[in-house]
């Protein structure tokens, strides 16, 4: 229960007190507590036990603080509860499709008893929603394409989400006396950008059949269990609160290592490695490797085991997709993929000069004890009002305060001048280049006009890289996992152009962008495009989501030699388009 989710829950509270037709002061109360709860750099679980911590936040008051720790210690909010009791949870899921709000679900509901998205769906085909208020036929197609959109990412969860409600589990799982080690297997260990379901093995003594029965019990009892879906010997499926289903399975130690890498996959590598398995006279399985003619083990407790009885190498699990990295095993030619410990520093951040939450110190002092050597400030330019995006005053303004911090560092971390600076729908950017040309580190990125033709698009951002002052090209499609797909653009021209210009293209790790994918990742590389990963780190406390792009470049079979900030403070800023 982290600061995201206790301010989500009240949120969703001020949504369905709206649809209800709620006081408005109460509504704008709870809206307000969960900006705050959102904003503060105040752990708010730790803080729950003490009223006076919480009343010191801006925007919660008594009341709130109460729900706040209500919320730490259920894990729910009774109102919520109540309201979704009334209306049912599908609301909550309406309020996700684009356009959404929570009068326009009201609207719904009063008119047609409309509660969930199969119920819209089944009103828009009948045309039932015609004639009524704000429902003309753009609105409906608009509803109609946002239902498509939103079912095809229904029944995924992105990476952070999953990983988080992984260690929660396995944080309850370790404390129970003779589990010794729980592992995430499936989507999550192989660093896709999204998991369908959470796999966790389970191995230690209480593991052993004859005391399985009381281990399975104890993972019955987790709290944060929403239904049980099923629960045998060795094994309890069920679904948290989100939807999120979860298999926990309890293993003996000597088939451990089998296990983990069935259950790791992916589908189409596992069948790969049972091909070649075969052929060498072998069965592979979740529970051993084994001899065909006697079905004696050869390997179990152990993936290197494994791998090592089939002549290969072990295979990081980012590169088990079956894309030649069985084949490369087997060579001993696997790369040596990029790790945390090769990273030297993060391009792209934002303070609260803008629309993040810390001063340039304290990014600074973050990335230090992080153990970067140099970060780049890129708050935003001026055409994203909602963010506070900097003027050319402004900006200028900005440029001394960083250096101004990067003296006071004293060489412990280079601070670099930079901007996020927007690319308009024409192409040009939104800050003279007088003002660009004080800067160090330019990512250009679009934020708006997304509905742009390929061809409009790919004109925009070619004309944008254009610009001599662009050193980076920040998030290159404009996706936001599961809410925006990625708008219309000509990555294989762009990826090209960007090469030939020596402007780098930066995989974003925020978890909700991972901006380049995977894919298009190896396609860059291919292209000899300079890559950048950064953090876009809004808040001091999200530069260590950092490892959730590092995964995507793994999975892209990336180096340290191609990713440029692996490079010292020196050595990148030479290796970044030269400025005029």
């Amino acid at each position: 229960m982290d600061n995201p989710t206790m301010a989500r829950l009240l949120a969703e509270t001020a949504d369905l007190l709206e649809i209800d037709g709620g006081d408005g002061f109460r509504i704008r109360s709870y809206r307000r507590a969960a900006e705050a709860a959102e904003q503060t750099t105040v752990d708010l679980m730790t803080a729950a036990p003490s009223t006076s911590l919480l009343l010191e936040i801006p925007g919660i008051g008594k009341g709130m603080a109460a729900n706040l720790q209500a919320i730490a210690a259920t894990g729910t909010l009774p109102l919520r509860d109540e309201l979704l009791a009334k209306y049912g949870a599908g609301l909550l899921e309406l309020l996700k499709l684009p356009g959404m709000g929570p009068k326009t679900v009201a609207l719904l509901w009063d008119a047609a008893r409309i509660a969930s998205i199969d119920q819209l769906a089944e009103a828009i085909e009948a045309g039932r929603l015609a004639g009524l208020p704000r429902m003309g036929e753009k609105q409906i197609e608009k509803l109609r394409k946002g239902i498509e959109d939103y079912r095809r990412s229904a029944g995924r969860y992105r990476i952070d989400v999953a990983e988080e409600e992984a260690q929660r589990i396995s944080a309850y799982l370790l404390a129970f006396p003779g589990i010794e080690k729980v592992t995430p297997a499936g989507s999550l260990r192989r660093g896709r950008e999204t998991a369908g379901d959470l796999d966790l093995l389970v191995t230690g003594p209480a593991c052993a059949p004859e005391h399985t029965a009381a281990a399975v019990e104890h993972v019955a009892a987790y709290p944060g269990i929403h239904d049980i879906i099923a629960k045998g010997e060795n094994k309890i499926s069920f679904h948290l609160a989100n939807g999120l289903q979860v298999d926990v399975r309890l293993l003996p130690s000597a088939s451990y290592g089998a296990a983990l890498q069935y259950f790791t996959g992916s589908k189409a590598h596992n069948v790969s490695l049972r091909q070649r398995a075969l052929k060498m006279g072998y069965t592979l399985s979740e529970w051993a490797l084994a001899r065909l003619d006697d079905n004696s083990t050869v390997a179990s407790a152990t993936e290197q085991d494994i791998y090592t009885a089939l002549g290969m190498d072990w295979i990081p699990p980012e590169l088990r997709e079956n894309l030649g990295e069985i084949e490369a095993a087997a060579r001993h030619a696997l790369p040596r993929l990029i790790e945390r410990a090769d990273l030297r520093g993060d391009l792209h951040m934002h303070t609260n000069a803008t629309d993040g939450h810390n001063t340039i110190r304290e990014m600074a002092e973050a990335a230090l004890a992080g153990g970067y050597q140099y970060i780049a400030i890129t708050d935003h330019s001026k055409n994203l009002a909602m963010t506070n995006g900097l003027d050319e005053k402004r900006a200028l303004e900005h440029v001394q305060r960083i250096r101004e911090v990067d003296r006071q560092m004293e060489g412990r971390i280079r601070v670099f001048t930079g901007i996020e600076v927007d690319i308009l729908a024409d192409g040009s950017l939104d800050l003279d280049d007088e003002v660009l040309a004080q800067m160090e580190v330019v990512i250009a990125s679009v934020h708006t006009r997304f509905e742009q033709s390929r061809e409009e698009m790919t004109a925009r951002v070619l004309r944008a890289v254009e610009n001599p002052y662009v050193r980076i090209l920040g998030h290159p499609t404009g996706r936001l996992l599961l809410r925006r797909e990625p708008f219309a653009l000509d990555l294989g021209t762009v990826l090209r152009r960007a090469a030939e210009l020596g402007v780098a293209v930066e995989h974003n790790a925020a978890p909700e962008r991972l901006d380049l994918n995977d894919r298009d990742l190896r396609l860059a590389k291919e292209l000899g495009c300079r890559i950048v990963v950064d953090s876009d780190s809004h808040d001091a406390r999200n530069l260590g989501k950092m490892d959730y792009g590092l995964r995507q470049l793994r999975r892209a079979w990336l180096g340290p030699e191609d990713v440029l900030n692996t490079l010292g403070a020196d050595e990148f800023l030479a290796a970044l388009r030269p400025r005029p």
